[in-house]
C-alpha cells in the first residue's frame, strides 16, 4: 500500500479559530486559545499518524501589519508557510470583514498547491447570510474549495478532513510515526503560562510578555520547572506580580494545573519576572526567544 505525507498549513487573519480549528483536526490541544488575537506566535506542527499517511497541521500566527519587529517575525512564519505547504488550508469567518488584508491573500492565491478555504463560526448567521458569503469568495478565491465549519462545535470538520486525506501527495512519512509534534515539552510549559497571562490579565500586559524556560529537571516523580517572564516595562513588572505577590501566586497555581495536565506528570514550577526593555523590537532578544528565520 502507497503511503502519503503532507504539510497542511493553516492561515488567516487573527482571531478567526485556526488555532482551535488545528486542535480539533490533530485531536490534541497544542495551540493555545483565548479570546485575544496575536496569541500563536510560532509555527507549530501537529502531527496526525495513521497507517497509510502522516499530516503535519502548521498552526500559524495570525496575519497582521507590523508594528515592531516581533510581529516582522510573526508575519515571515506565515509567509514562509505559503511556500512550503502542499496544501493551504486558509480560514476565514462570519465576522472579520472579507476584504481584511488583501496584500496577504494575494500572496494565498498565487500559491501552485491545492487550497482549501473554511469560513468559520457558521452557526453565528443565518443561511442567507451563508449563501452570499460563500457567493463572495467563490469570486474571490476561485481556486479554492469551500467548506462551511463550526470548528467550535465541530461542525464538517470530518468532511474537511477527508479532504485533506484525498489531496496528500504519496511521501514517506517525514516524522517518526509516534511524533506528535516538532517542538519539545518545555515549549508547550512556556506556551501554557502565556495563555495564563492572556486569560488573568488584561490590556497591554500580554502582549509585552515572553515566557522563557531557563530550567527545566525531569525527576521521576515531578519536574522541577523554573521560568522567567520577561516584560518591556517596569510598571509591567508591578501588574504582573500584584500586591503581595498575589497575581504571580495565581498565575503559577493555574500554570502548574495545566502543565501537570499536559505533561501527565507532577510539577514543581518556580515563576520569575523581570524586565528586558523593548524585547520586542530588539534582535538579540527575539533570536534568543526563537523568532529568527
Amino acid at each position: 500500500m502507497t503511503h502519503k505525507a503532507g504539510f497542511v498549513n493553516i492561515l488567516g487573519n487573527p482571531n478567526v479559530g485556526k488555532s482551535t480549528l488545528s486542535n480539533q483536526l490533530i485531536g490534541e490541544r497544542l495551540s493555545i486559545i483565548t479570546s485575544k488575537a496575536q496569541t500563536t506566535r510560532h509555527r507549530i506542527f501537529g502531527i496526525v499518524n495513521e497507517d497509510e499517511y502522516q499530516i503535519i497541521f502548521s498552526d500559524t500566527p495570525g496575519v497582521l501589519k507590523p508594528k515592531y519587529k516581533l510581529q516582522e517575525s510573526m508575519l515571515q512564519f506565515s509567509k514562509s508557510a505559503l511556500s512550503d505547504a502542499d496544501i493551504i488550508l486558509y480560514i476565514t469567518d462570519t465576522v472579520e470583514s472579507p476584504d481584511k488584508n488583501d496584500e496577504f491573500l494575494n500572496l494565498v492565491k498565487k500559491a501552485e498547491v491545492p487550497i482549501l478555504l473554511a469560513i468559520n463560526k457558521i452557526d453565528l448567521i443565518q443561511q442567507q447570510e451563508l449563501e452570499k458569503m460563500l457567493e463572495y469568495w467563490e469570486q474571490e478565491l476561485p481556486s479554492s474549495e469551500i467548506f462551511p465549519i463550526s470548528a467550535l462545535h465541530k461542525f464538517n470538520l470530518q468532511n474537511l478532513y477527508n479532504r485533506i486525506v484525498e489531496l496528500l501527495p504519496e511521501s514517506p512519512p517525514y516524522f517518526d510515526k509516534d511524533a506528535l509534534t516538532d517542538k519539545p515539552e518545555r515549549f508547550f510549559v512556556s506556551e501554557i503560562i502565556r495563555e495564563k497571562i492572556l486569560l488573568n490579565y488584561q490590556k497591554e500586559i500580554p502582549y509585552s510578555v515572553e515566557v522563557e524556560v531557563e530550567e527545566y529537571n525531569e525527576g521521576v516523580e515531578r519536574n522541577h520547572i523554573r521560568c522567567v517572564i520577561h516584560v518591556s516595562r517596569d510598571s509591567q513588572k508591578g501588574i504582573l506580580i500584584g500586591h503581595q505577590g498575589k497575581a504571580l501566586k495565581k498565575l503559577g497555581i493555574d500554570s502548574r494545573r495545566e502543565i501537570e495536565t499536559f505533561l501527565d506528570k507532577k510539577v514543581y514550577l518556580e515563576l520569575y519576572v523581570k524586565v528586558s526593555k523593548d524585547w520586542r523590537d530588539k534582535t538579540n532578544y527575539l533570536k534568543n526567544f526563537g523568532y529568527d528565520q
